[in-house]
C-alpha cells in the first residue's frame, strides 16, 4: 500500500524571486540577501566575490524580502511576509551566526479577497510604518514605536481595487504612499496618500497624476534630494512629482525587475521580458529634474529581481534562466555590450516537464528537463552521484592491491603505477606517448605479491611483501637495504609513510620501522592478545611525512586501537561491537578536523572525531555503505582531499560545512582504487574493477550534478525513445519581429550528443500539448505521437487540434498519418496496443487501422465526457485516472467486451489540479494549485455503489511548490539487496526548479518516522518562529487541515546537521541509541 509517503528534496529550489543589499551580517559588512521561494541565502561580498554564509529553508513561501533599519540601530534588519499571511523581522546574531527573530506575527484577515496582482510589502524610508496590500481595497498598516518596535496593525479602506503597484515616497514629514491602479475602464492612474497614524486613515496626498500609458506597472520612489517617483510603462518612462512632469518613449518592453546603481537615485538598471539591460537617468540641476536618458547595456538572463553591489558589479536573479554576477564595462565590447557575466548560478525552474532516463545504461535513472523560459529556455541533465570520466583502460584479472609511485621525492607528478597480484607483482608506468606500458623497478620483488608501497624520503621506494620491507632508489630503481621477517613468520598486513612503517606478523606481533637513507631501523615491537586485521599511519597532524599515532583493527575482540609512535603505547581501546571485523581504517583530515573512519566486512562503515594530542575518539557514527568489504583510500581533487571507499557500492566520503557526506561513485563493484597523477592525466584515479584497470578522472564531489543544454528556446514537452536513441520536445521559439508571433516546432535531439537532428515545424496558431513514444498492436514499429492545439486569439478554448503520428527514419521525423481532433489534446497515453487521447473535456480512444492500401491511420473506437478540462491522464492496466482542470481525480475502466469507457469513482473535492500519477492499484498522487499533494484510494470493498463510487482521501501535505510533472523512477542506483532498494520512489519537478522524490513506506517504518519528525519539531525551530507543523498544513480556499500520511523527509534529515546534545536529546525521547538514528535517517538520504 502506498499511503505512507515520505517526502524530500533532491535539488533545493533555484528560481530567485527576491533579492537585496544591505549590512546586515554587521555594518561594515555588505550583503546580498537572495530568496527562492522558501529558502533565503545570505551572502557576503568579498574581494574574490560573494562567499556564502547561511542558507536556510522558511516555513512559507516568500512574498516579501526587505532590509530596513529602525532608528539607532548600526545594521539592517531583514523584513519576510510569507504568502499565507504570516510575517517576521529578523536580526543576525555574529557569535552563533544564525537568524533570530526581533518580531513576528499573523496579518491575514478573517474576510477579503486576495489581490490578484499578488501581495504587495513595503516599509516607510524613515522607518515609521510598514505598508501591506494582502486584499483587494484595504491597505494594511504595521507601525513602529520609536524604540523601532512594531506595534498592533491595523488595516485602512483603500478606494483602488485594481492596484498595479504601491511604493511610500521619500522626503516626506508624513509616511506617503503612492499608489499605481486601474480604473473600472482600464485606464491607469497614480495618486499619492498621506498615512495618518493617529487617525488610522488615509488624508489626501500631495498631487496626482491620471491617464498613463496603458501598460503602466512599476513605481520606483526617488530617494532624496530629487524624490518624487519613476512610473514604468510598456511604451513611456515618466518621472513624477509634485513640481514636476518628464517623459520618454521607449522601445514597446515589459519592464520586469530593476535595481538602483546610486544613492541619490539618479541612476537605475532596468530589466526586460527579452533579458535586456536599460540604464535608466535622470538628468537634473541641483535638485531640479530636468529629463530622463535611457541607454542599453547588453543582454543577461530574464530578470527577476536586480541588485546593485559594488564597483559596477551587479546580481541579475532570474526566474526563467540562471542567475548571474554580472561586472558593467566603461568601454563595449566588440558586440556593443557592457555586461560581462563574471558567474552563473544553476537555476532549473520553471521545469515545465521531465523524462527519467538510464542513458548510460548503468541501471541509473538521470533527470532529463525542460527548463526556463522564452530564450532562457534549455534542456538540464541531473543525475546523483559522481561519475568517472574513464581515461584509459586495460583488462587486467586479479588484481589484489594498487599504488602509485613518483620517481623522486619533489617530482610533482607520479611515474609508477605497483599492481599487485596472488603471485606476482607488475609495474606500469606512462610511456612517451602518454600510454600504460608495463616497466621494471629493478629492486623490486616482482614474483611475489605486495602487501604495500610507498615512496620514501631520501628519493627511496619502499616495497612490503610476506617476507620482507625492501628499500629501493627511486632514481636508479636499485635495491639499497631489507628487513626481514623472522623465521617461521611472515608478514599479513603493512602500511607506511614517507619515513615510518607499521607490519604485523601472524600471532598478534606488531613491529615499527623507521626510514632512513639507505637503512631501515626496527624502533619496537609489541605483542598483541589477538592477530591484526588492518592498520593505518596516514600523517595528518603537522608533520606530513611522519605520524605520531598508529591505528590498529583487531580480530577476536573486534576492536580498533590507537597506539602512540615510536614507543608503541595503548592510548585507546574502541570496541566495534557485532562479529564483523575491522577490514580497513584510515586517518584522514577533513576540513581541518580529524577524523578516524573503520570500514567493517559486511559494508558497514563507522567514523569518529579524533582528538590528535590525546588520541581520543568521540562522536562514533555508523552508515551502511554496501554489503561487501570496503577498503579506505585518499585521494585529492581539486586541492582537496577527499576519501575513496572501494566495494560492491563505491563511495566518495567528504565534507561540506564540517559535515561528513557520502556520494555515490557511478560504477558497479570496485576492488581497489589508488590516486594516480601523472604528468598525462593529471589529478586521476586507477579503478580495479572486474577484470579490468581503468584510469579515469573524477567529477567535482558533490551530490548532484548537473549539465545544462541551451536552446535558446521554450521547451515545453519531452520524451525519450529507446529503440531510436533520440528525445523529441515540443518547443516554440519567439520571432522578435514587431507583433511578438511565436512558432512551434517538434524538434528531434540524439540522446547522447543533445544535439538537433531533425525538426517538424508546426502550422501557425499550433501549440504542441502533449507528446509521447509508443508502439501498437500487431505493428513492431514504435513512433512518437504528439498532441497539438490550434491556440486562436478569439478563441477561449481551443475547438480543434491534431495527432501527429511520427517514425524516426534514418535520424528524420517522418509524418505516418494525422488525425484532427475537436479540441486541445490535452494528454495521450499508451493503452493496451492503443492511444488513449484527453481532448478538451473528453477521453478518446483510438485504435491503429491497416488500410487497404498499406498505410496506417488512427480510428475512433469510444470516448467518455464528463470532464471540464481533462489535463492530466494516467493509466494502468484498463484503469484511467484523470486529473480534471477543476474537478480533482476521476477514476474511469474500460470494459473490453462493450468497448467503453466508464466512470468508475471519483473525488468529490473541488482541487484545480496540476498533476497525477498511479502509486500503486489503490493509490492515486495529485498535486493542486494551491501547492499541496494529496493521496486519494480507490474504494473497491465498499458496501454501496455509492461508496465504491467515491474516491476516498487518504493523504494530504502542502509542499510549497508547483508541482507541472510526476514520473515513476530513482535517481539512485537500486541496488536490490539494500533496505532501500525495495521502497518505490516518484520524482516530481516544480516551477521553482526543485527535483523531489515521494516514497512510498511501509508502515511500521512510517510510524518509527512519523515519531522522530514530532520529536524534531520540537527541538528544530523554523526561521522568524514560523511553524513547520502550520507550514505543512493542506491549505485552499475552502480550509486547512493538518498534514496526514505524509513525512517531511528535509525536516526528518536534517536530524544529521544537529548537535551531539540535541540528538541526545532526540534520542532520549525516541529512545533509540544515536547511531541507529543516525543509521536510519542516512539510509532515507541514500534515496536521493
Amino acid at each position: 500500500m502506498s499511503v505512507w509517503n515520505y517526502v524530500v528534496t533532491a535539488q533545493k529550489p533555484t528560481n530567485v524571486t527576491h533579492s537585496c543589499v544591505g549590512n546586515f551580517t554587521s555594518p561594515q559588512e555588505l550583503n546580498l540577501i537572495i530568496a527562492k521561494c522558501t529558502r533565503i541565502e545570505i551572502h557576503l561580498l568579498t574581494p574574490q566575490g560573494l562567499q556564502p554564509m547561511l542558507d536556510v529553508p522558511i516555513y512559507g513561501r516568500i512574498a516579501t524580502l526587505e532590509l530596513f533599519r529602525p532608528h539607532g540601530e548600526a545594521q539592517d534588519f531583514l523584513f519576510i511576509a510569507t504568502e499565507r499571511y504570516k510575517f517576521c523581522v529578523l536580526q543576525w546574531d555574529a557569535e552563533a551566526s544564525e537568524l533570530i527573530t526581533r518580531a513576528m506575527g499573523d496579518v491575514s484577515d478573517r474576510i477579503g479577497r486576495p489581490t490578484d496582482n499578488g501581495q504587495i510589502g513595503i516599509i516607510d524610508p524613515d522607518c515609521r510604518l510598514i505598508g501591506l496590500h494582502l486584499y483587494d481595497g484595504l491597505f494594511k498598516v504595521i507601525p513602529f514605536d520609536n524604540k523601532g518596535q512594531l506595534k498592533e496593525a491595523f488595516n485602512i479602506r483603500l478606494e483602488e481595487l485594481q492596484v498595479l503597484d504601491i511604493k511610500f515616497l521619500y522626503g516626506c514629514s508624513k509616511p506617503t504612499i503612492v499608489v499605481l491602479y486601474q480604473d473600472n475602464k482600464d485606464a491607469r492612474h497614480v495618486k499619492t496618500y498621506e498615512v495618518a497614524l493617529k487617525d488610522k486613515d488615509f488624508v489626501e496626498g500631495p498631487w496626482s497624476q491620471n491617464n498613463l500609458d496603458n501598460g503602466a506597472d512599476l513605481l520606483i520612489p526617488v530617494p532624496p534630494p530629487l524624490c518624487g517617483v519613476i512610473i514604468i510603462g510598456e511604451e513611456t518612462i515618466v518621472y513624477c512629482s509634485a513640481n514636476a512632469f518628464k517623459a520618454i518613449p521607449i522601445r514597446p518592453s515589459i519592464t520586469r525587475a530593476y535595481g538602483r546603481v546610486d544613492a541619490d537615485g539618479s541612476r537605475y538598471l532596468l530589466g526586460d521580458h527579452a533579458g535586456l539591460l536599460h540604464l535608466l537617468v535622470i538628468t537634473h540641476e541641483k535638485e531640479k529634474v530636468t529629463g530622463l536618458k535611457i541607454e542599453l547595456l547588453g543582454e543577461t538572463s530574464i530578470a527577476s529581481t536586480i541588485s546593485y553591489l559594488d564597483n559596477a558589479v551587479v546580481y541579475i536573479g532570474s526566474s526563467y534562466g540562471d542567475s548571474q554576477l554580472i561586472k558593467l564595462n566603461l568601454q563595449p565590447d566588440a558586440k556593443g555590450s557592457y555586461v560581462e557575466v563574471l558567474e552563473s548560478y544553476v537555476n532549473l525552474g520553471p521545469i515545465v516537464d521531465f523524462c527519467v532516463v538510464d542513458l548510460e545504461r548503468q541501471g541509473q535513472g538521470q533527470v532529463v528537463t525542460c527548463s526556463g523560459a522564452y530564450k532562457d529556455g534549455s534542456l538540464r541533465i541531473v543525475r546523483n552521484g559522481i561519475g568517472i570520466n574513464e581515461q584509459a583502460s586495460v583488462e587486467l584479472q586479479g588484481i589484489k592491491g594498487m599504488w602509485s609511485l613518483r620517481s623522486s621525492t619533489d617530482d610533482p607528478f607520479d611515474t609508477f603505477l605497483v599492481v599487485s597480484f596472488i603471485s606476482e607483482t607488475r609495474i606500469l608506468a606512462m610511456n612517451p606517448e602518454d600510454e600504460l606500458e608495463e616497466t621494471e623497478i629493478e629492486g623490486f620483488c616482482s614474483q611475489v605479491q605486495t602487501l604495500f608501497c610507498h615512496y620514501a624520503v631520501y628519493n627511496q621506494l619502499v616495497q612490503v611483501t610476506s617476507s620482507c620491507v625492501r628499500l629501493v632508489s627511486s632514481t636508479t630503481r636499485e635495491f639499497r637495504t631489507e628487513w626481514n621477517a623472522p623465521s617461521g613468520y611472515s608478514i599479513n598486513v603493512a602500511t607506511a609513510n614517507a619515513t615510518q612503517v607499521l607490519l604485523a606478523t601472524g600471532g598478534g606481533h606488531l613491529v615499527y620501522l623507521e626510514i632512513g637513507d639507505g637503512v631501515l631501523t626496527e624502533v619496537k615491537h609489541a605483542q598483541l592478545e589477538y592477530e591484526i586485521s588492518c592498520l593505518d599511519i596516514n600523517p595528518i597532524g603537522e608533520n606530513p611525512n611522519y605520524s605520531q599515532l598508529a591505528v590498529v583493527g583487531m580480530w577476536t575482540d573486534i576492536s580498533v586501537r590507537i597506539f602512540s609512535l615510536p614507543d608503541l603505547n595503548v592510548i585507546t581501546k574502541e570496541h566495534l561491537g557485532g562479529e564483523i571485523i575491522p577490514r580497513s581504517v584510515l586517518l584522514c583530515c577533513f576540513e581541518g578536523i580529524s577524523y578516524l573512519l573503520c570500514a567493517l566486512g559486511d559494508g558497514h562503515l563507522l567514523n569518529f572525531l579524533l582528538n590528535l594530542n590525546t588520541g581520543e575518539l568521540t562522536d562514533r557514527k555508523k552508515v551502511s555503505l554496501g554489503t561487501q568489504p570496503i577498503t579506505l583510500r585518499t585521494f585529492s581533487s581539486k586541492n582537496t582531499t577527499h576519501v575513496f571507499a572501494a566495494s560492491d557500492r563505491p563511495t566518495v566520503i567528504y565534507s561540506s560545512n564540517k559535515k561528513i557526506l557520502y556520494s555515490n561513485v557511478n560504477l558497479k563493484e570496485v576492488s581497489h582504487m589508488c590516486p594516480f597523477n601523472s604528468a598525462a592525466f593529471p589529478d586521476s584515479l586507477a579503478i580495479a574493477k572486474e577484470g579490468e584497470l581503468t584510469i579515469g578522472t573524477i567529477d567535482d564531489i558533490q551530490k548532484l550534478h548537473i549539465r545544462s543544454i541551451p536552446l535558446g528556446e521554450h521547451a515545453r514537452r519531452i520524451c525519450h525513445q529507446e529503440q531510436s536513441r533520440t528525445f523529441a520536445i515540443c518547443s516554440l521559439k519567439n520571432q522578435s519581429s514587431a507583433e511578438e508571433s511565436e512558432t512551434h516546432f517538434i524538434r528531434l535531439l540524439d540522446d547522447q550528443s543533445f544535439e538537433f537532428i531533425s525538426t517538424y515545424q508546426l502550422d501557425p496558431f499550433e501549440y504542441g500539448c502533449s507528446i509521447l513514444s509508443c508502439s501498437f498492436s500487431d505493428d513492431i514499429n514504435v513512433y512518437y505521437c504528439v498532441g497539438t492545439a490550434y491556440v486562436l486569439p478569439e478563441e477561449n478554448e481551443p475547438t480543434k487540434g491534431r495527432i501527429l503520428v511520427f517514425m524516426v527514419e534514418e535520424g528524420k521525423l517522418q509524418l505516418i498519418t494525422e488525425k484532427e481532433t475537436k479540441g486541445a489534446v490535452y494528454s495521450l497515453n499508451a493503452f493496451n496496443g492503443k492511444l488513449l487521447a484527453a481532448i478538451n473535456q473528453k477521453i478518446q480512444l483510438y485504435k491503429w487501422m491497416l488500410r487497404d492500401d498499406g498505410s496506417r491511420e488512427l480510428q475512433s473506437e469510444c470516448g467518455h465526457h464528463g470532464h471540464i478540462l481533462a489535463l492530466y491522464v494516467q493509466t494502468r492496466g484498463d484503469f484511467i485516472v484523470v486529473g480534471d482542470l477543476m474537478k480533482s481525480i476521476s477514476l474511469l475502466i474500460y470494459k473490453h467486451e462493450e468497448g467503453a469507457i466508464e466512470e468508475r469513482a471519483r473525488d468529490y473535492n473541488a482541487n484545480w489540479m496540476s498533476a497525477v500519477e498511479i502509486l500503486d492499484d489503490d493509490i492515486y498522487l495529485g498535486s493542486e494549485n494551491n501547492f499541496n499533494l494529496f493521496t486519494v484510494r480507490k474504494n473497491s470493498e465498499g458496501a454501496t455503489d455509492e461508496e465504491r463510487g467515491r474516491l476516498e482521501v487518504v493523504g494530504e501535505y502542502h509542499l510549497g511548490e508547483f508541482v507541472n510533472r510526476f514520473r515513476h523512477g530513482s535517481l539512485v542506483m537500486r541496488l536490490p539487496d539494500s533496505d532501500v532498494g525495495q521502497i518505490p520512489t516518484v520524482i516530481f519537478g516544480s516551477v521553482n526548479g526543485v527535483i523531489g522524490v515521494i516514497a512510498s513506506l511501509p508502515h511500521e517504518q512510517y510510524i518509527f518516522l512519523e515519531k522522530l519528525q514530532s520529536n524534531l519539531r520540537k527541538v528544530i525551530k523554523g526561521v522568524g518562529g514560523l511553524s513547520h507543523e502550520q507550514w505543512r498544513s493542506f491549505n485552499n480556499e475552502k480550509k486547512t487541515v493538518d498534514a496526514k500520511n505524509f513525512l517531511d523527509g528535509d525536516l526528518i534529515e536534517s536530524f544529521l546537521d544537529l548537535s551531539r546534545t540535541r540528538m541526545d536529546e532526540i534520542s532520549k525521547a525516541m529512545s533509540v541509541s544515536v547511531e541507529e538514528l543516525c543509521k536510519r535517517v542516512e539510509e532515507l538520504t541514500r534515496l536521493h
